[in-house]
């Protein structure tokens, strides 16, 4: 009998059971997401910048969906959650480096490539704490809305306004200023500062206004591919604006929460860095797709 003899009861009891299709259709999802963060560095290399970017944004927005898509349709699986892990790195981490080096920062020699060299592992790092970090028993109930540092997708797109800026025809920034403001969303992805997610909020629209959204959702649409560097422009300028907003709302959170608590008990104020027993302990379940068995 050989070691691969299916006769054998024992050997058929370790076969693979069939994966449903559901299964499937996020980590597809997932996958075009890579595809189209790999085919942004393609781009970027040959110059065509413009269309890298799209690649980018585009990522972003099925970033945005392989997950509801899994809850919505019960796909999750570790799996996933591995995968869009992977994705995320490559995606929102080594191609806009890579991006914004192939476009300037390479005039600055090695400084340039260590510029992008650290948003890259910003990201990396960035995403290794959130899946260290999912499940802390100790964070309070409103901490759950809102992010530890500034999340992947958000920081790809707003570490490209230079690009941004100069397809606006305002002027290319000298590339030491690129590399410097590089830098600060790298450090904005890996601090502690509290940004707000809304994940926990539900929204619902009411059925009076349900054909308005249609219609307002259609114009955005038509706006960015109208006018992407402007709505871009000005959606990551909002964006960074807003950072302290998400501070102070969990500042006073924070603080109304110590007012009501018992006297002796803690409640977290900025959201703490990993310590080495959380990132000794495996991770657990999240709300993420998990992987396939």
């Amino acid at each position: 009998m050989t070691p691969y003899d299916y006769r054998d009861p024992d050997v058929r009891r370790r076969r693979f059971r069939p994966i449903p299709v559901r299964m499937l259709v996020p980590n597809v999802i997932t996958l075009l997401a890579i595809c189209a963060g790999l085919t942004s560095i393609r781009l970027s290399i040959e110059g065509r910048m413009s269309l890298a970017v799209y690649a980018i944004v585009f990522a972003a927005a099925l970033d945005g969906i392989d997950g509801r898509v899994a809850r919505l349709i019960k796909g999750q699986s570790k799996f996933g959650a591995e995968l869009d892990s992977l994705a995320d790195f490559v995606n929102f981490g080594v191609a806009p480096g890579l991006m914004l080096y192939f476009w300037q920062l390479h005039e600055l020699g090695n400084a340039g490539w260590i510029a992008a060299m650290v948003f890259a592992i910003s990201g990396g790092l960035r995403l290794a704490r959130f899946n260290a970090t999912m499940d802390d028993p100790n964070k309070p109930a409103f901490a759950a809305n809102f992010f530890t540092g500034v999340p992947a997708p958000a920081g790809a797109i707003t570490v490209l306004l230079p690009i941004y800026v100069a397809f606006l025809d305002l002027g290319r920034a000298p590339a030491a200023v690129t590399a410097a403001y590089t830098l600060l969303i790298a450090f904005l992805m890996v601090s502690r500062l509290p940004v707000f997610s809304g994940k926990t909020k539900r929204m619902r629209v009411p059925p009076e206004l349900v054909l308005p959204a249609f219609v307002a959702v259609i114009f955005f649409i038509a706006l960015v591919i109208a006018y992407p560097w402007h709505v871009l422009s000005i959606g990551t300028v909002l964006y960074l604006l807003g950072l302290p907003l998400g501070y102070k709302s969990y500042r006073d959170q924070a603080r109304a929460m110590e007012a009501i608590a018992p006297a002796g008990s803690e409640v977290s104020s900025p959201p703490s860095a990993p310590t080495m027993a959380s990132l000794s302990e495996p991770p657990h379940d999240d709300d993420r797709p998990g992987r396939l068995h």
